[in-house]
């Protein structure tokens, strides 16, 4: 998730304001519900080479890969109740994989959908649930193709049906409606609210985080259980259906256009997305070979160098961080205002932040810390946002946007206000999901490690830390452990005083 775009202002009385004019990236955001434009036959501007990677000749066909037989094994997790939204996910799920079948008609705004969810059961129990929004009806469900009954408690999906400890089940869900999205736990000026998002030309975005996948699909909703995707999108004529992982069919007839998507590596809900409307294709390669997709609306009046830059960004993240983690990359552009990190496929909106540089490259780094490893508990996001703030500043620093030295000072300057005003980092006020603490106060505590190491025994520990834990959810306790062990120096202090202390910390590492 893109930070809210702030300005520490530096005087006798310290405040934050939202810069004039400025959306930040989130999440989620109000979406602006501006139309697309009129169609154009214009390929899109295919960037600077030398910031974008190699690029391709003008948009055409995407490239359709086939599909592989999921595995099941590498999206078995340890589902726990999330301590700071417990009203959402069901611990006795442990989902491994989602089958989704989705058809949307823009102009009744009615979403007919079929989920087949793989699951584990990580308990006995009478019965079990998914979070589906509640304008969503259930036409039907079978569990292990018997039909189970489903009672409907506002977004909480209860099925009456005995589940066995580690045992593995089918359930399979056909629903239909008119999503609506969900209200964001947070007061930020960007965004109100989270998940499927409609704008007034009847096209489709999502973005959801902490929650709210289930406006769109019954999912166990929480951060700690991460599943396999098959998503197959049906869209009416000229339009595209987008989503997470690499493109496994595309047919077009008089009826509309139906494209397939494949993630073959585990991700948390609150990491897919689906995007519905009038696209257009290009790529560019990063020199590691990796291609990397562009979905952008068609007649897009904004030059697309800016975005471009994704491809030579992914080599320059792995010169830090290790090899790209997964085997796809694309961007798809929406209207929204907002950029999240969803996974092999981000999510961008169309204000000139959230289509600048260093916010693609926050959320390349993303891939790395967020996706590749998440959070098992949403207490600790600072996780995911710490270490690529960090990133994103040093990316800035090094391609001439912005100083690092200035936005360590800004971000010292401003750290103490943000722990009285959201609280520290590890234990934020609930209703104050994405404030700047997660952000700029993790990002200060890696530097001053990183500071303290040097970059060779810094970058060599991040790396190890998601070698270590790929395809996981993890805890702050992980991650102490971790740095400790890899370093061989006593940590936990210096890490509690950061993430949970309510006084901003002295400079340095204390050793000992």
């Amino acid at each position: 998730m893109t930070p809210h775009r702030v300005r520490a202002v530096l005087a006798s009385g310290l405040s934050l304001a939202v810069l004039a004019g400025c959306s930040g990236g989130s999440g989620g955001a109000v979406p602006t519900d501006e139309p697309q434009g009129a169609p154009s036959e214009a390929a899109p501007s295919e960037g600077n080479p030398s910031e974008g990677g190699s690029p391709t000749a003008s948009a055409s066909t995407p490239v359709v890969n086939d599909p592989v037989e999921p595995d099941l094994e590498l999206a078995v997790s340890t589902p726990c109740e999330d301590s700071v939204y417990p009203d959402v996910g069901d611990p006795r799920v442990d989902a491994l994989h989602y089958d989704l079948d989705l058809r949307w008609r823009p102009r009744a705004q009615r979403l007919t959908g079929r989920a087949v969810i793989t699951f584990r059961a990580t308990r006995t129990a009478p019965r079990f649930q998914l979070d589906l929004g509640a304008p969503l009806t259930v036409r039907g469900a079978t569990l292990d193709g018997e039909p189970v009954r489903v009672v409907r408690r506002g977004k909480d999906l209860v099925l009456r049906a005995p589940i066995a400890e580690d045992e593995r089940y089918e359930l399979a869900i056909d629903y239909d409606g008119t999503p609506e999205p969900a209200p964001a736990p947070t007061t930020r000026s960007d965004f109100s609210e989270t998940g499927f998002t409609v704008t007034r030309t009847g096209e489709v975005w999502t973005m959801q985080e902490p929650y709210g996948a289930y406006t769109w699909y019954p999912v166990n909703d929480q951060p700690s259980d991460k599943a396999l995707y098959d998503i197959t999108v049906h869209a009416p004529p000229r339009w595209t259906g987008i989503a997470n992982g690499e493109l496994t069919a595309l047919t077009t007839d008089e009826g509309g256009t139906t494209t397939s998507w494949q993630l073959d590596e585990p991700a948390s809900s609150y990491l897919t997305t689906l995007a519905i409307g009038d696209y257009e294709w290009s790529s560019n390669t990063a020199d590691s070979g990796l291609r990397v997709d562009y979905w952008t609306p068609r007649g897009m009046d904004r030059p697309l160098d800016s975005i471009k830059t994704a491809a030579a960004t992914v080599d320059w993240v792995e010169d830090r961080l290790g090899d790209y983690p997964f085997d796809s990359l694309g961007l798809v552009v929406t209207d929204s205002q907002s950029a999240m990190e969803t996974q092999t496929m981000i999510t961008l909106g169309t204000n000139d932040y959230v289509l600048s540089p260093q916010v693609v490259a926050h959320e390349v780094v993303h891939q790395w810390y967020g996706d590749q490893v998440s959070p098992s508990d949403w207490r600790d996001v600072w996780l995911n946002e710490g270490m690529t703030m960090l990133l994103q500043w040093t990316y800035e620093d090094e391609h001439g946007i912005r100083p690092l030295r200035q936005s360590l000072r800004s971000a010292r300057a401003a750290d103490q206000q943000l722990r009285d005003q959201y609280g520290p980092p590890g234990a934020y006020d609930p209703r104050q999901f994405g404030g700047s603490n997660i952000y700029w106060t993790p990002a200060l505590m890696w530097n001053e490690l990183r500071e303290e190491l040097g970059d060779d025994e810094f970058y060599a520990v991040a790396r190890s830390w998601l070698a270590d834990n790929d395809n996981t959810s993890a805890s702050r306790e992980q991650v102490y452990d971790h740095w400790e062990d890899e370093t061989g120096r006593e940590l936990s202090a210096f890490f509690d005083a950061w993430i949970t202390g309510d006084r901003t910390p002295e400079p340095g590492v204390p050793q000992g």
